[in-house]
């Protein structure tokens, strides 16, 4: 097919997602939690404070960067506008994102998988809320889908170029979030099977010529961030995951629930197993996961290009072996932590697709004499996905958390400039432009003579976790001045805001109300 046949449902699919993404952010009221910490090291990059941002920030710097950028264009300092220039980033990228999405499938499976795959992607509700906020994902996938687009170049026709770019995607990729080593490590163990097994071996002079790119490249491209860095990442999760540091403790902050300190390994396993599905499914969506199946085994049967077929087949696998340890060691696996699995899944999903269709349409006109256009079938399939998941797939993000904006009004309206408050959400002292005690800061907070405002929504009041024991004792006897919203509402988080300054006597106490569905707080 000639390149320019592409540009149209490139074109369609790209204005689409940009029609999702941007409702999406504009119907979003508070930005995921995590979304804080990209916008706090963005101000810090813009304040010339860069290479201590660098060194010492939590995050890798390439996101935070973009929303630097986005901020300088969009223009003023509200945590509004600041949020705004993260949507922005983010949007781009998932619009963007298209692309690679389209090119990995047609490079895999040809022109019908690349336009379904992409129609596929934006489908899946928890794509579009994921990458309308203010998180990391969008720019990481995009550039690692285009990594891997490269790569799978590479491997096809044996060029130097498509290495080089694989590598640099890498980088890039790596500069966003530290799993992009992944990339070029994945490259390396494909090129070294490749050497081993004589089917599989590219001609010499290119497999040495790739080795030694492969083993310079990430070392002259990263290598001076990890001087700077000190290491591969900062992030405990990434220790954890390379045993450079123990399992989260029990009543850790991010786990599910508390561990049980006699779970036995194979209990341990057995959980890290269920998480891992019900992220895997909740990426692909239940429904595509037979088709996916059928893919994976109809491209296993074709052997198009084994190469290529190893490198997917490690990227895939280590991947899974992530989650399952992500779970494992820190008590956590969620559906945003499967969405580079998801991606590749999606497009096997289309490929079994198309299978499913065109032999459904063959048994119809053999067995029944009946002709079905197999085009109108498959068209059929994402109108009817789109029908059915239309409600979850424009539901405003983060909607049972939006009651903590308010809250921050309240804040910015009724507290000094200097307040201090103990916020382990962060949401209320950031909307109200406050200094705000977070999740790492609770001893901080409690050996602060001048603390007075303690901001909790219902779970943390009566939540099973050390960290709810903290909040119920800083609160106990205090005066709650304000509840958002004043009555609880199914399914939103009712925040309360406690002034540690007034007996809880002086101001009549609602009766306590839980109105999250667990319980415990939400990440």
């Amino acid at each position: 097919m000639p390149r320019h046949h592409h540009l149209a449902p490139l074109g369609l699919l790209m204005a689409a997602a940009a029609l999702l993404l941007t409702w999406l952010a504009t119907h979003t009221e508070v930005m995921y939690a995590d979304g804080l910490r990209y916008v706090d090291q963005a101000r810090r990059l813009e304040t010339a404070r860069w290479k201590e941002t660098l060194s010492r920030g939590t995050d890798h710097p390439a996101y935070p960067l973009a929303i630097a950028a986005a901020h300088r264009l969009r223009g003023g300092d509200s945590p509004a506008d600041w949020q705004a220039a993260a949507q922005a980033a983010s949007i781009l990228a998932g619009i963007l994102l298209v692309v690679p999405i389209y090119l990995v499938a047609l490079e895999l499976f040809g022109p019908r998988a690349a336009w379904l795959a992409g129609a596929l992607t934006f489908l899946v509700p928890l794509n579009g809320h994921v990458l309308a906020d203010v998180l990391s994902e969008g720019l990481f996938l995009l550039f690692w889908m285009f990594g891997c687009w490269t790569g799978l170049r590479f491997l096809r026709a044996g060029s130097t170029r498509w290495l080089l770019a694989a590598v640099s995607f890498g980088f890039l990729a790596y500069l966003v979030r530290p799993e992009g080593i992944l990339l070029p490590a994945a490259l390396a163990a494909t090129l070294l099977i490749a050497m081993a097994v004589p089917a599989l071996r590219l001609p010499r002079t290119r497999a040495i010529r790739g080795a030694l790119i492969l083993v310079v490249g990430p070392i002259l491209l990263a290598g001076p961030f990890l001087f700077l860095k000190g290491g591969i990442a900062t992030k405990p999760a990434i220790s954890r995951l390379f045993g450079l540091s123990g399992k989260s403790s029990a009543m850790a902050v991010e786990r599910e629930r508390p561990l049980d300190p006699d779970q036995s390994t194979a209990a341990t396993l057995a959980a890290a197993g269920r998480a891992a599905f019900r992220a895997i499914s909740e990426g692909v969506s239940p429904i595509l996961l037979l088709p996916a199946a059928v893919g994976i085994v109809r491209a296993f049967r074709r052997r198009r290009d084994v190469r290529q077929s190893v490198f997917l087949g490690i990227l895939m696998a280590s991947w899974l072996l992530a989650l399952l340890r992500l779970h494992a060691t820190g008590g956590y696996c969620t559906a945003r932590h499967a969405m580079l699995l998801a991606l590749l899944l999606l497009g096997f999903a289309a490929h079994g697709l198309i299978d499913m269709v065109d032999r459904a349409v063959s048994l119809c006109r053999d067995r029944l004499g009946v002709r079905l256009p197999a085009r109108a079938v498959l068209a059929a399939i994402p109108l009817t996905m789109l029908a059915a998941s239309w409600s979850s797939l424009i539901a405003p993000v983060n909607a049972g958390f939006a009651t903590y904006r308010p809250a921050g009004e309240w804040l910015a309206a009724n507290t000094a400039a200097d307040a201090r408050i103990l916020d382990l959400k962060g949401w209320a002292s950031y909307y109200g432009g406050r200094r705000g005690y977070g999740f790492g800061e609770i001893d901080d907070a409690l050996r602060d003579p001048n603390l007075r405002w303690v901001v909790a929504h219902d779970a943390f009041l009566v939540g099973p976790w050390s960290y709810c024991d903290i909040i119920r004792g800083a609160v106990a006897g205090k005066a709650r001045v304000k509840s958002f919203p004043e009555r609880p509402r199914r399914g939103v988080a009712q925040v309360h805001i406690y002034d540690r300054s007034i007996p809880s006597a002086e101001v009549p106490q609602p009766p306590p109300a839980i109105s999250s569905r667990d319980g415990r707080p939400v990440r």
